[in-house]
């Protein structure tokens, strides 16, 4: 199945005293927290593409975002709260986080150690040259 580039959200901006609370209607516990309006459409943005990237990491469909015109028709908001479109470009998350850093423990014998400290290697390029060349990456 092929994934979208783009998702589109309808998210609920609920202005307190603290700052501006961010809710996504269709995706329960997507939720975030800007000082500004400006801030939560950020944070929205942010927080929207890690919640989808979740979803489809999982290997599940994320749910068929509501439209801010149904939403107004059978969902009226306090006076202190509104609507608010959020859209995500989803490549650059996935890029992301497909390359992010994990850190791993690694035992080698002392002898090893001492050696490869002697002799400056850094442990973790050396690991991913190998492991690339083991899985036959380069």
């Amino acid at each position: 199945m092929e994934r979208p580039n783009f998702y589109h959200y309808v998210a609920i901006m609920d202005y307190e005293d603290d700052g501006v609370h961010i809710t996504f209607p269709d995706l329960p516990g997507c939720v975030s927290f800007g000082e500004d309006e400006a801030d939560a459409v950020k944070q929205a943005r942010e927080v929207l593409a890690l919640h989808l990237w979740g979803i489809e990491d999982d290997g599940d469909v994320p749910p068929v975002p509501s439209t801010v015109k149904n939403l107004l028709h059978t969902n009226k908001l306090p006076e202190n709260q509104t609507y608010f479109l959020v859209e995500t470009f989803m490549p650059s998350i996935r890029e992301k986080m497909a390359n992010r850093v994990v850190k791993k423990t690694l035992t080698i014998p002392a002898w090893l150690n001492a050696r490869a400290e002697s002799y400056g290697i850094n442990f973790s390029q050396t690991l991913q040259r190998a492991l690339k060349q083991e899985l036959n990456l380069v």
